[in-house]
């Protein structure tokens, strides 16, 4: 029995998110997270992707690990489901994609699933993201802002577009203002670190603006370029 729709499939595939088995698999999210092999898994992204070194390297990852946390949101708005898998079924295979070598997130289809509580939903994805960002960075001497600021430029294109649009308004509003709202952040950072990014802005507002203040090193990765959110345009 199919868990997701065609057009929620492709929707998760628009992101580089695909519910089959990877032909090249690397790691799972578990290995990443796993004291003894992140910085092995970090030295693979870098390989793959052509990163000039690892602190490059897991910018990279941790923005396509933001695409994935990107998708989760949309399909909380648009159908109420979210990824709900164990971080040993979450896993990385290598990947073309438009002509470059790549790092894409493959998942099973059976692990997403409807949502019972959104504000939980989103405090999980938050805590998981946290714990990566954590982990990555005893790994390798990177700002977890530039990690953080990596995720939030995917949600900022998706809230812009829900938002925007009459089917999805009213519960992508709700959902951003959980995103905004200081005590889902409890425990993992003083304040919304999303909204400090959004600085008062609504996400159409900041389409095109230099609203990163970190660079992500797109520009540093072959087949890449400078992104449109860069502070050091």
């Amino acid at each position: 029995m199919r868990n997701l729709s065609t057009e929620q499939i492709t929707q998760l595939n628009r992101y580089s998110v695909y519910v089959e088995k990877p032909d090249h698999f690397v790691f799972t999210l578990e290995d990443m997270m796993d004291a003894a092999k992140t910085a092995d898994c970090l030295k693979t992204v870098e390989v793959i992707s052509g990163s000039p070194n690892t602190v490059v390297a897991a910018s990279f990852f941790m923005r396509r690990y933001g695409m994935f946390c990107a998708m989760q949101l949309t399909n909380l708005t648009m159908y109420d489901d979210m990824w709900q898998g164990t971080i040993d079924r979450l896993a990385f295979g290598a990947r073309e994609e438009y002509g470059n070598r790549t790092v894409s997130t493959f998942t099973e289809e059976a692990d997403w699933k409807p949502v019972d509580n959104r504000t939980e939903a989103i405090r999980s994805l938050l805590v998981q993201a946290n714990s990566l960002i954590s982990q990555i960075r005893k790994a390798v001497a990177v700002s977890p802002l530039t990690l953080w600021e990596n995720i939030f430029g995917f949600l900022l294109w998706e809230y812009h577009v829900m938002l925007n649009h009459p089917a999805t308004a009213t519960e992508a509003r709700e959902d951003l203002e959980t995103l905004k709202d200081d005590h889902i952040w409890a425990g993992i950072a003083p304040y919304s670190r999303f909204a400090k990014y959004l600085n008062g802005s609504e996400p159409s507002a900041l389409l095109n603006t230099t609203v990163r203040t970190t660079c992500c090193f797109s520009k540093d990765v072959p087949g890449l370029m400078q992104c449109g959110f860069c502070p050091l345009k």
